[in-house]
């Protein structure tokens, strides 16, 4: 005996549905495709790469692509800055936004209107780089570590986002009652505001570690010492300097032909390497991540 009638779904509905999937599905595809075909593509022989020969499985399967990269002097220690500037920014990025994020939440906080509009205008606009670079320059900070870290670590978009969180899940109800049984500011924030406030934690510790993880630009402009370079910029150098230069034309048709070949295995084994550490990371924090999204876009 059935405890429940099943409600029909008429045959709109069905097609409805049907059409819903089948474009999810169709935009799933297209969304990972991409990153298998690199995957497959770093594992197969350059010379199938270049004919256009691999598209679902790899072609003479190889590890050339991997040997070359692990081979590569500036690899290691180009991670392991990537893995230090990650790591540094994102704990300085995190804890500043929080220290700002919270302070402008509270409705008591002298000056909080005028801050949060420096902090809009900020968002806007922006002095430029020539300004941007004299600063770093002034403070001591080129080829240093510190302008990987610092310059960066804090986003007006993060604290804006921040501010919204704490003032929609802290509420004033909750800091007067801790405030009337003696509990401090300090002791508040750390007892109460930081274990609720893990979701947008998550959500700012992931912007800054992939956004310091893929940016290549500051230490372009910042680091002229190789031994500070990160990841991304050894990538750039390995595809973008080492291209076929005007000295090129003295070698050999064969030689240029193998040297094209080894680019193109380095280009799809160094972007599965740079991209391992982040897809990693997303699976731990993946639960705190999507409730952190979604700040804002339901009211209880």
């Amino acid at each position: 005996m059935k405890s429940a009638t099943a409600i029909r779904e008429s045959g709109s509905d069905r097609l409805f549905m049907f059409a819903v999937y089948g474009f999810l599905s169709l935009f799933g595809v297209l969304i990972f495709y991409p990153l298998y075909f690199i995957l497959i593509s770093s594992f197969s022989s350059a010379e199938a790469v270049i004919r256009g020969d691999v598209w679902l499985w790899p072609i003479d399967p190889t590890l050339i692509a991997y040997e070359s990269v692990l081979k590569y002097p500036m690899i290691w220690s180009s991670f392991r800055n990537s893995i230090f500037y990650a790591a540094a920014g994102t704990l300085v990025s995190v804890s500043l936004t929080v220290m700002m994020g919270y302070p402008l939440s509270r409705q008591t906080f002298v000056g909080r209107g005028m801050l949060i509009w420096l902090i809009l205008f900020a968002m806007m606009f922006s002095g430029g780089l020539i300004p941007f670079y004299i600063l770093v320059k002034s403070l001591g900070m080129l080829n240093t570590p510190w302008a990987m870290i610092i310059p960066g670590a804090l986003s007006s978009y993060s604290v804006i986002i921040a501010k919204t969180f704490f003032q929609s899940t802290i509420s004033n109800e909750l800091y007067n009652a801790a405030e009337i049984d003696g509990c401090s500011d300090i002791r508040f924030i750390t007892s109460i505001v930081l274990p609720l406030s893990k979701p947008i934690i998550a959500v700012l510790a992931l912007w800054a570690a992939v956004g310091s993880w893929n940016s290549y630009f500051g230490a372009l402009i910042f680091l002229s010492e190789k031994n500070l370079f990160p990841l991304q910029l050894i990538l750039r150098e390995i595809l973008v300097l080492n291209s076929i230069s005007n000295s090129s034309f003295n070698m050999s048709p064969e030689l240029l032909r193998r040297m094209e070949e080894i680019r193109t295995l380095l280009k799809y084994a160094l972007i599965v390497v740079t991209s391992v550490p982040i897809l990693l990371l997303f699976p731990f924090i993946q639960k705190h991540f999507i409730k952190g999204v979604m700040i804002g876009s339901l009211k209880e």
